[in-house]
């Protein structure tokens, strides 16, 4: 008997992966305590990020149909 691969969505509500195949990711440190961050710091966390190379292939295996 065969199982299906299934996704982790704790990794699938946080990483999405783009056509060429890297992984974005949201910028940590903007949901609370916000009063004592200055401006520019918190326009910088509005932007994402990308994935690390050397953890690319952990959250692969944890988004396997994408």
């Amino acid at each position: 008997m065969s199982y299906k691969m299934k996704t982790k969505k704790a990794a699938s509500k946080r990483f999405r992966v783009t056509s060429s195949g890297r992984i974005k990711r949201a910028s940590a440190n903007k949901e609370h305590i916000l009063t004592k961050k200055s401006r520019s710091r918190k326009n910088r966390l509005k932007k994402g990020g990308e994935v690390h190379p050397h953890d690319r292939p952990l959250i692969k295996a944890c988004l396997p149909h994408s």
